[in-house]
């Protein structure tokens, strides 16, 4: 049935107060269309390029592969990605999720995808065809060479060997094995070799030599490993040993510290680079005696005011923020009172009404006082916690 312009626009009137849109043949298609008070994340693009070149500075310009799985722990994934095509110091991203890799190159981003996640054959089709590179660690020679035919290019890899972590990998004792299998093949690029440090300074020394006993036992047999890669973010501060050929940090170019004893080491400035705000949306006073929350969890010991900010854990709020977190609302903070629920927080105000309805509340973001690891450390939750639980359908507004 073909629609008049009239029929269009009465659609599209009809549409819009249900929160709909129509798409160009006039069908209705769902938008979202989020409220005033709906929590939101703002990015600063600008304070992750300046992480990303205080990494490159402390790693005397060693190219960076940037982690940016799990939805670019909280920044959303294609922001990130977007932020760090420009960056000539970044040589490639990692993801572990197959979705991720190929939401990236269905975006455009052109650089290097590195998939670090397990994956079946379907999965690996998937990702060779796509230019993903993947993360391999058990004997797909066969399958590659098959791809490489397809795609009449030879599909790089990168080998993880498991030197000490348990987690994923080839053991070290038969890494040199897979390795050379791998290199010896035409429809194979072995593009790199890793190996994941598991954050003890004593054992990754161990876990170090092992890597270059692979190393050494190929080299013998004169094969390269590729480029050569063992550094998070957590070993740019504790192991420069492991900055090898590059660097894989993820937390570092968000601008978090793995833990406070990295921040009290000046070796990097990082800055942080987002926050999650709310307006408050209810503000009433309590009697004394008046209680708040789920099984009564806060009760008034005298008349107060408090307010309630519509973003709870399903957020990203920590449930535990209420044992001595905070937010601010102008430049004053409120501590976290009750119990954070799915949706909302409450804060306790004070004796006086010194806060309105519509009043942004920073749970945190870049200020002194109130980064990540302060709004994470006050209620001893973890800053990982914090900043990788963020709601991914929240809006991200980049600002300056």
């Amino acid at each position: 049935m073909r629609l008049s312009r009239r029929t269009l626009l009465q659609s599209a009137l009809a549409s819009a107060a249900l929160g709909w849109a129509p798409d160009a043949r006039g069908a209705a298609q769902t938008t979202i269309r989020h409220s005033s008070f709906d929590p939101w994340i703002e990015i600063r693009p600008d304070h992750v390029r300046h992480n990303v070149r205080e990494v490159s500075r402390l790693v005397e310009g060693r190219p960076i592969l940037a982690v940016i799985k799990n939805n670019a722990y909280g920044m959303g994934l294609l922001n990130m990605a977007r932020i760090l095509e420009s960056e000539t110091a970044v040589i490639g991203m990692a993801v572990v999720k197959l979705s991720e890799a190929l939401e990236l190159r269905g975006a455009g981003i052109a650089k290097p995808v590195l998939l670090m996640g397990p994956f079946d054959d379907a999965d690996l089709e998937a990702a060779v065809m796509r230019d993903v590179t993947p993360m391999v660690y058990t004997e797909v020679g066969d399958a590659l060479d098959r791809l490489a035919a397809r795609r009449q290019a030879a599909a790089p890899v990168q080998v993880c060997v498991d030197t000490g972590m348990g987690r994923v990998g080839i053991s070290h004792r038969r890494a040199a094995g897979l390795i050379a299998d791998l290199a010896g093949r035409d429809g194979v690029e072995l593009a790199g070799t890793m190996t994941t440090l598991n954050e003890d300074p004593e054992f990754e020394k161990l876990q170090l030599r092992r890597f270059r006993e692979v190393e050494e036992t190929l080299a013998a047999g004169g094969i390269a490993m590729g480029r050569r890669h063992a550094a998070s973010s957590y070993g740019l501060f504790d192991n420069p040993p492991a900055y090898l050929d590059a660097v894989r940090p993820g937390m570092a170019l968000f601008g978090q510290y793995s833990t406070e004893r990295f921040r009290g080491m000046d070796l990097l400035d990082l800055r942080p680079s987002m926050s999650l705000k709310a307006r408050v949306a209810l503000v009433k006073k309590l009697e004394r005696g008046d209680t708040a929350g789920y099984e009564a969890a806060y009760r008034a010991e005298r008349d107060v005011w408090i307010a309630t900010i519509p973003a709870g854990h399903v957020d990203g709020v920590p449930r535990v923020a209420a044992r001595g977190g905070w937010v601010r609302i102008g430049e004053t903070r409120y501590p976290i009172v009750a119990s954070v629920s799915a949706s909302h927080t409450i804060v306790e105000i004070g004796p006086e009404k010194t806060v309105e309805a519509g009043d942004v509340a920073t749970y945190f973001d870049w200020r002194d006082g109130s980064r990540p690891e302060d709004a994470s450390a006050a209620s001893g939750a973890s800053v990982y916690d914090l900043v990788m639980h963020l709601n991914p359908t929240l809006p991200r507004r980049l600002v300056s």
